[in-house]
């Protein structure tokens, strides 16, 4: 039985007072005539994350395109029929005036692009591009207020846009694409592929990528779909073949066509308003490579960090490190020792890195990445990374690297070419010090006499062997070395290598086949060789590290030249108080200290590995950027690379 609302209340009122029906009855009446308008407080994450609602993070429309929508009529079609809707948007957006043209053209790009993912169709990906492009309009006059929430979000669109309708692998041809609407038709220059006597190649998307194990992970902002591409040498295999050509060919430097270049593809249309609204469009797709990127009104999108971190991973050569230690013919004739992150550009002053004991050179990559965010070291230094085994004799490795960068710099056209060329600085870390100090001393006889406890001149060595020697143990200063950091270095040995433990693991590494034959050759050579406790020396880098060594013990006594720069930074655990008894887990700092040097930082609460420490890495930028200061001619030699391919 149902009962009127009316007789309800009355019965309700009877059962009340006079003076408490009426309030009733007052608050029932003015619930009835409550406005359709409603303002209540909210909080300020909650108005932010309302007003950044969109299809950018998977969610419906935005409040923008909403409006669009019902203003038009078509918020119901786009619920029920949203092809539909775009469509008949579209149509719209050729019969209405002018000024709200980007308004619907911004709904049209987040409409398209809720609709790519949706569908998973290319097309739709595509066509939110072209419209948030014509949204914006880069480089012409009429573009939305970059105050403009929506100036960001149809720069996304752009970008994400692209990226997902050229997947992997980035083909950059003329071609023809499918639009909803009808098709574009986009040229694409190949004289663009051309990078420094190299062909770009192998692109690759980086927007999707999730990047761990870099403490800091950069992009730069910007319009256009983020790429990685590989650079290989023109006229010759592909680059993987020819990365592996030249591990056979004796050549210790080289450009390496694995590193990944961070470049970007962009779809540039004339007049992109009025070509929108057809059904047949035209366009280009252009490149950009971060490296030659100056400033322009129109700054392409880069993931740098993306670029480098993939490098390492398709590389991978962190695995060999332990086995480059054991092994000491790895590295021995069968790779290059010196390899530039990318070709070389006049005016730019080498950086050489230089890794430590069971290392590589992939350990400096988080610094790596740090200091190529500051431009100024980016547009005039280049970056080489020097690969050894590390259980060899350290004159034998340094003798190594020294003829390493001999044959880089000849290969470049040597310091006449270049004067640049001639400011080289090493950064060496631990044992990767000790390797540079071999490059910037000039002991004459008292290395050697020192190591061996007698002159060279009285063993019998047939002349090959003695040439060795003289090239590893008689060190002369290399004039291209301006500066030098030495980082967490054992310059007077480790306390470490000094172990019973050390010692064990150093005899069951390999020496490579010279290196033990002149072992051998001086043994025999020294006139006593059937003496009974004659044996062969300890010549690995464990025993040279130690402090008891008679190497150790002579190499801290022979001054570095005074006209190269020399910088520590020596690294402790904890708070280093006293430092007379601090030390970084393997070297002590009264071992890493030397006198003469012009600074030295004390990197406390760090470990030995300190080349990702953030006080590491500014303290090389600041040494890095002290070196150009110093060398203002060659900064202003600098230039961009299409200027220095030509």
């Amino acid at each position: 039985m149902r009962h009127h609302p009316s007789g309800y209340f009355r019965r309700a009122c009877s059962r009340m007072g006079p003076a408490r029906a009426a309030a009733v009855l007052a608050l029932t009446m003015l619930a009835a005539c409550a406005g359709p308008v409603e303002v209540r407080q909210v909080s300020l994450v909650r108005s932010y994350n309302d007003a950044r609602h969109t299809t950018l993070q998977g969610h419906g429309p935005g409040a923008d395109t909403r409006i669009v929508l019902r203003r038009h009529g078509l918020d119901g079609l786009w619920d029920r029929h949203p092809d539909r809707a775009i469509a008949a948007l579209r149509q719209q957006a050729g019969a209405g005036h002018g000024d709200e043209l980007p308004d619907i053209l911004f709904a049209l790009a987040e409409l398209s692009y809720r609709q790519g993912l949706r569908h998973h169709r290319a097309e739709d990906f595509l066509a939110a591009a072209i419209y948030a492009y014509a949204f914006l309009q880069p480089g012409q006059a009429g573009g939305p207020d970059p105050y403009d929430p929506r100036f960001r979000q149809a720069a996304d669109f752009y970008n994400l846009g692209l990226t997902a309708a050229f997947p992997a692998p980035v083909a950059i041809v003329a071609q023809r694409r499918a639009l909803p609407f009808g098709d574009i038709e986009l040229a694409a220059d190949p004289a663009q592929l051309h990078w420094h006597r190299r062909m770009l190649e192998g692109f690759r998307p980086t927007a999707t990528l999730a990047v761990s194990g870099m403490p800091n992970v950069y992009h730069t902002p910007g319009l256009g779909e983020a790429l990685t591409a590989l650079g290989r040498p023109e006229d010759s295999a592909p680059a993987t073949a020819q990365a592996q050509d030249t591990a056979h060919d004796g050549k210790l430097f080289e450009v390496t066509s694995r590193l990944r270049i961070p470049a970007n593809m962009m779809l540039d249309l004339d007049d992109p308003r009025s070509q929108v609204l057809g059904g047949h469009l035209h366009g280009r797709l252009v490149v950009h490579v971060m490296d030659e990127s100056r400033d322009t009104p129109v700054p392409p999108a880069y993931d740098q960090t993306a670029a480098r971190a993939i490098s390492l991973q398709e590389t991978a050569l962190w695995t060999k490190e332990y086995r480059g230690f054991f092994d000491g013919t790895t590295y021995d004739g069968t790779q290059p020792r010196l390899v530039a992150m990318t070709p070389h550009r006049p005016g730019n002053m080498p950086v050489v890195f230089i890794h430590g004991t069971a290392s590589s050179p992939y350990r400096w990559a988080g610094m790596v990445n740090d200091l190529l965010e500051d431009r100024n070291i980016r547009d005039h230094f280049d970056f080489w990374f020097f690969s050894y085994a590390t259980s060899n004799p350290i004159p034998y490795s340094a003798w190594q690297l020294r003829r390493a960068i001999t044959q880089a710099v000849d290969s470049l056209g040597g310091t006449q070419a270049d004067p640049a060329l001639g400011h080289i600085t090493l950064v060496g870390h631990s044992q990767g010090g000790l390797l540079a100090r071999m490059l910037v001393i000039n002991p004459g006889d008292r290395l050697w006499n020192g190591t061996a406890g007698r002159p060279l001149s009285t063993f019998r060595l047939n002349p090959r062997t003695r040439q060795l020697i003289v090239d590893t143990m008689f060190p002369t200063p290399m004039p291209e070395i301006e500066r030098v950091v030495f980082i967490a270095t054992p310059q007077h040995g480790s306390y470490l290598a000094g172990m019973s433990l050390a010692q064990l693991v150093g005899r069951m590494t390999s020496l490579p086949w010279r290196v033990t034959e002149t072992a051998r050759e001086i043994v025999t050579g020294a006139g006593d060789s059937t003496h009974p406790d004659n044996r062969m020396p300890r010549l690995g880098s464990v025993y040279a590290m130690s402090p008891r060594s008679p190497f150790m013990r002579t190499l801290p006594t022979i001054p570095i030249m005074p006209d190269v720069h020399t910088h520590s930074i020596i690294p402790v655990c904890g708070a280093g108080d006293p430092l007379s008894h601090a030390d970084d887990g393997v070297v002590s700092y009264e071992s890493a200290h030397i006198p003469g040097v012009e600074s030295e930082l004390v990197v406390r609460h760090s470990e030995h590995s300190t080349q990702s420490n953030p006080f590491t890495i500014a303290e090389v930028q600041r040494i890095l950027l002290l070196q150009l200061a110093r060398n203002p001619a060659t900064a202003a030699r600098a230039m961009p690379v299409q200027a220095a391919i030509r």
